[in-house]
């Protein structure tokens, strides 16, 4: 290898480890952000607000399932001995009623998911908002969410994010 060749590589290592010298000396974080969703209390409470409002149309829905269920059984036992008016008329019913619970179904499914995502983008820049905070007052140069493929124990600061989000949300609940 020629002098020039050496410089240029010796040139072209110390700018890929130049970063890395810079990284090294950083206050570094990590953060689980799979769990935060999972146990804020943000996440929880959103998804309970979610239970109570679709509660009595889901119930209405398992009604609807169930009578369709008893009219198809009804009809798989005696449609043989209907007259075909009659048996046409049932097979109608059970045909709208399945009609109606696919659309009730499709409607209250697209419903949840839009909420769904409503509640979690709300909680979301919540504990992102918490994880900044957080970072700052701690003077940390960069917090590197999950998935990473290894975090020390000592830079994960998810547990203490998830005590200041619960302290953030029992202080909420406290205020009237």
């Amino acid at each position: 290898m020629g002098q020039h060749a050496f410089a240029t590589w010796t040139f072209a290592a110390a700018l890929v480890l130049l970063p890395l010298t810079a990284l090294a000396q950083s206050k570094l974080g990590y953060v689980d952000m799979k769990r935060l969703l999972d146990n804020a209390p943000q996440v929880q409470a959103g998804r309970e607000r979610l239970q109570r409002e679709f509660a009595a149309r889901d119930t209405s829905l398992k009604q609807d399932e169930a009578r369709l269920a008893e009219l198809r059984r009804s009809f798989d036992s005696e449609g043989a001995q209907l007259d075909k008016p009659t048996a046409d008329t049932r097979k109608r019913e059970i045909d709208a009623l399945e009609r109606n619970v696919k659309r009730t179904r499709e409607e209250l499914r697209a419903e949840l998911k839009s909420r769904s995502d409503q509640e979690l983008d709300k909680s979301w820049q919540e504990i992102n908002n918490t994880v900044v905070d957080y970072a700052r007052e701690q003077g940390l140069d960069l917090v590197v969410p999950s998935p990473v493929v290894y975090a020390d124990p000592r830079i994960d600061i998810t547990d203490r994010v998830l005590e200041r989000l619960r302290r953030e949300f029992q202080k909420r609940q406290a205020t009237p």
